[in-house]
This record gives C-alpha cells, structure tokens and sequence, in this order.
C-alpha cells in the first residue's frame, strides 16, 4: 500500500478495532543522506536450530555459503527469538514484544498483527528505500494485515503458517509448484519454494540496484513436512542417517546453496559493499523424537523457551563498517533487530508506538562496547489469552528463570541442567517481579482480541477467509466450526462461496454473516457451493459457513466472498 493509501486507511477508524495509531510516524520524512544509505537482505529460515549448520558443530550438514557468510560477519552469540514462528516475526517486524501487537500464536486468528502497529518495511518505505518480501509472512492472510498493506512494495508470500498446511489455496502444490500470493493476488508458479524464493529476491535486488533497497528473505523450509528433491537428501541417507533427518538436512543444503545464489547476486551487482546482510532462524529446531538431531548441547527445541528454543544463529555482514569473524556474547533479541537496523542505515525511528528493543549497532560496528545489563522475556503457548507463568522466562546477561521457579546459571551450566532456585531465593524473587511487571505491561497494551478483516473491494476481491485465521470452534483444531471476525467496508451484493474439509455428498450449504444467514443447494461430488447475491451490510460481523446442520464436523473450512455490486 502506498504511503497516502495507508495514510488515509489509518484515518478512517471506523474500519479498526481500537489502538494507538501509527499516523505519527508518517508526519515528517527523513532528509536523505548525501552518501547512498545502505541496502538491507535479511534472510530469515523456518524451524531451524543453531545445531543445524556446519559453522555451529553439525559433523554432518555441509552448510558453504552459510559457513562463509558466518566467517564474513560479527556474530551475536547470545542472540534469541521467540519459540515459535508468528511471534518472532512480529518482534522483527516492529521492535516490540509480540504481546502488544496481537499477533501470540501460529493459528486460529491469533497470527494476525494489530494494523496499527508500524512494521519496519513501512519505515523503509517512508526513509526512500524499496522494499521486498518473499517467502512467509504468517502476520495475516487478509486486508489489511498482509505484507502487500505493510508497507512493502513487492511481496511475493505464502499464506498462513506455510506450504502443505491449511490455508493453502485449492490445487496448490505445496512444496513444487506452489500458488502463492504475488501483491495480494495469488499466482501459480513452476518448481522448489525455496528457488522461486531467492530467484525472485535476486530480481528484486536486480531491479533496485541503484536504489537503496530493504529486501525480506523469510524460507518456509525446514519446516515440516520434510519435502525436498531427493538429490539434496540423498548424501546424508548415505552417511546413514534415517530419512527423517536427512530429508532435513537436505532442505537446508538447497537453503544454503541459495544462500550462496543471492551473496553471488550482490556481488555480482556490485553492491557488496554497501549491503547490510543479516542471517538467523525464527526459533529453535523442530525434531521429531524418533529423530533427534545434533542440537549444540542447548536443552530443548522449537515450542520451548528453554535455550534449544530461542536462542538462534545471528550474524550479520557489512564489509568495511561490521568485523568480519567477530564474536559479541552480549544478549541480545527479536525486538533489537528494527532499531539497530534503522540506526545502522540512519534512519530516524518512528514516534510510535515506542520500541521495546535497543540498537546494537555500536556493538556491531565497534564504535562503543557498552550494553547495560538488561532483561528479556519469552513466553508463548496455545490459546487465545496467555496465562502467567505458562511455557515462560526472564533472561538476564547470566541468570534465567523459567515458568517462575527454575533458575539456571547460564554462564556455569549453559545446558540447564542444574536448577539452583533454592540456592538463590532472592534472584528468583527479583526475576518474578519483573516478569510479572512486564506481562502487564504487554498485556494492558490492546489486550489480545484479534484484529478485524477488513472486506472493502477496492484493496482485495475476493476476501479469502480460511481455518488459519478462523477463531474459537467447538471441537478444536482445524477441523471446528469456528468463525471469521470480520468488518464490511460497505453495503453491497456479494457472492459467499463455502469450501469444507471433507467431502458433502448432498444438501444445503449455509452462511450467516452478521444478521444476514443465506443458502444454496450442495451439489453432490462438487469442490464448493457458491452463494450468490447476497445482500450485506456495512459494519462488524462474524463469518460461519456449515453444511446441512451447524455442527463441528460440518463447518466450513474455507468462505470466499467476493464483492459483485453496491
């Protein structure tokens, strides 16, 4: 969405749900540098862990790129994300916990990001840069949370948590030959997700060379289902690891050699040198348990907020203004990422809503070694309101106190392994306290009620409501007969066509939006039933779809609805 489109939207707010509005950050716009401010790619991957890299230990994974990338870079060693994926990329994304911003868990409407809030490609955007995305955004599939009203100029994106889950399209290929979402409209593309992904990140840099440009790299792969062509998997069944783990490895062997395709890209480009490149992954590693893999002696994995589940690589080049094979030990986190990123590239932040990260940029660059002692906190578990002290921890430069009550000295026992709450009550006492202060801190900020979808013809037609972002549900799961929280920007005809999860042989397929409830015969062996001319009205309004009788079993999966007429 361009500047004066997202200007005007914040101004109607009618069309959102209550919170701080970010037209502050768009009064005045920075004066542009005399000396070309530096290009951005900041490469992101999905469900992989430190141990999963040859720089990190791994005696099986050949990682080249990534191993040169990590020896060309300063690494921040302490570094760590979120234990799951939607709530690491909304602390990128705006340098604030994710509690403040919605967006606390991977599914069910709680992966949707308040649009108020002001993402770090719309402060890009606003300082002159061009800005891109490819791969998964996973902040919400619908107006106006997807990245294409966020203040990127391009996107090429995946919708909800990734490829071969729920919210893929009908028809969509997964992994090969996936329907993705180019600007807000999908698109049917030819071979391996993770090539398309850096194929088009290369065009995009191509394109912007002579600009400075902020281009997002966010791989669905290694994410589960384990899915890659058997040529990449096939030397690490050799060495006889099981299948599992070598269709792992394999998936991030096709990474690096992507890796290896764009830093060739730059350097192709001519821009090396005034091109900041970070690399990292959203959270811990995701191995099965008849599978464990190599895990660099952390407790722990993805799902967990012991260090196997947040503390990830990072590391980040800039030849001639970052170290190159430096390591810094000091802690450091998600919502750091936008004001160091902004200071490094000199641009001013935002008036609001304030950051709750602190620029590492002096750090990176050397110019000032000075980090006070701070504290972080990670929590993350299923539901649509976090609870105290579930799945939680506050983490010091030393200390960390997971769910309350276990202590670990990290600096003595790194692998947590040796809970020493009883020795020190007073640390224990102290890290409660400032856990319990910040959980309402980031509670009170907008609560955690999820942010409406917006139907307005002139910014997406059709809407595509799918389970991903589906709330509550008898049943639980995917498979529920849940609603859609939405808002209509107008009064109009539209046609509501229904998609269930299995097949309905025969009967009436039902909507009920807001007051209005309309039906259409199901034909038996058909794909979806579309309701036509159906007249609705302008307000908020809830979204249930079912078949024959509104029962779990029975909901809808899927409801399209598509604006015809006034």
């Amino acid at each position: 969405m361009s500047t004066a489109s997202r200007r005007e939207f914040i101004q109607q707010s009618a069309l959102l749900a209550a919170g701080a509005s970010t037209l502050t950050a768009f009064q005045t716009r920075d004066t542009v540098a005399a000396e070309r401010r530096p290009n951005v790619l900041l490469i992101l991957t999905d469900d992989h862990g430190y141990g999963d890299l040859g720089c990190y230990g791994n005696q099986y994974l050949k990682t080249p790129n990534i191993d040169r990338l990590h020896a060309e870079s300063t690494r921040l060693t302490q570094y760590h994300n979120s234990p799951v994926c939607t709530p690491t990329r909304a602390s990128l994304m705006t340098g604030r916990y994710n509690y403040r911003t919605c967006a606390i868990d991977t599914f069910r409407g709680r992966a949707m990001m308040h649009p108020n809030e002001v993402t770090i490609a719309e402060m890009f955007s606003f300082a002159g840069y061009k800005t891109g995305i490819f791969g998964k955004w996973h902040l919400g599939d619908c107006f106006p949370m997807r990245a294409c009203d966020r203040g990127f100029h391009e996107s090429l994106v995946l919708r909800g948590g990734g490829l071969k889950q729920p919210s893929e399209f009908p028809g969509c290929g997964g992994y090969f030959d996936p329907i993705l979402i180019r600007d807000g409209k999908p698109e049917p593309h030819k071979g391996y997700c993770t090539d398309i992904f850096a194929a088009e990140t290369i065009a995009f840099m191509e394109r912007h060379k002579d600009e400075p440009f902020f281009a997002y790299l966010p791989t669905n792969a290694p994410h589960s289902p384990l899915i890659v062509d058997d040529k990449y998997a096939e030397p690490y069944l050799k060495m006889g690891l099981d299948e599992k783990t070598a269709k792992f490895y394999g998936m991030v062997a096709n990474i690096d050699e992507n890796v290896g395709r764009v830093l060739d890209a730059i350097d192709r480009l001519g821009i090396r040198e005034n091109t900041i490149v970070l690399f990292m992954t959203d959270n811990g590693t995701q191995a099965p348990a008849d599978a464990p893999r190599f895990n660099a002696n952390m407790r722990g994995q993805k799902g967990t907020v012991y260090e196997g589940g947040i503390r990830v690589p990072c590391f980040v080049r800039w030849p001639g203004k970052v170290p190159a094979g430096k390591d810094i030990d000091r802690l450091t986190a998600h919502i750091d990422i936008a004001p160091t990123l902004l200071k490094l590239c000199g641009i001013s932040a935002p008036a609001g809503p304030k950051m709750d990260g602190r620029s590492a940029a002096a750090l990176l660059t050397g110019t000032n070694d000075e980090w006070p002692e701070r504290t972080l906190f990670f929590q993350w578990h299923r539901g649509d309101v976090p609870e105290p002290y579930v799945n939680c921890c506050a983490r010091t430069q030393r200390y960390k106190l997971v769910n309350g009550v276990e202590l670990y000295d990290l600096e003595v026992n790194p692998a947590e392994a040796d809970d020493i709450a009883v020795q020190h009550p007073d640390i224990v006492k102290r890290l409660r306290s400032e856990y319990e202060t910040w959980f309402g801190e980031v509670s009170g900020t907008r609560g955690y009620d999820p942010p409406e979808i917006v139907i307005r013809d002139e910014h997406s037609n059709p809407v595509y409501l799918t389970v991903q972002d589906m709330r509550g549900g008898e049943g639980g799961g995917y498979g529920s007969n849940g609603f859609w929280k939405t808002r209509f920007a107008r009064d109009g005809v539209y046609d509501v066509t229904l998609r269930f999860n299995k097949d309905v042989k025969s009967g009436t397929a039902n909507v009920q939006i807001g007051g209005v409830t309309a039906n259409a015969p199901i034909t038996e062996g058909a794909e979806s039933t579309t309701i036509k001319g159906v007249r609705l009205f302008a307000g908020p309004a809830s979204v249930r779809g079912w078949a024959n009788k509104p029962e779990p079993a029975n909901g809808a999966q899927y409801v399209d609805i598509a604006f015809i007429s006034a």
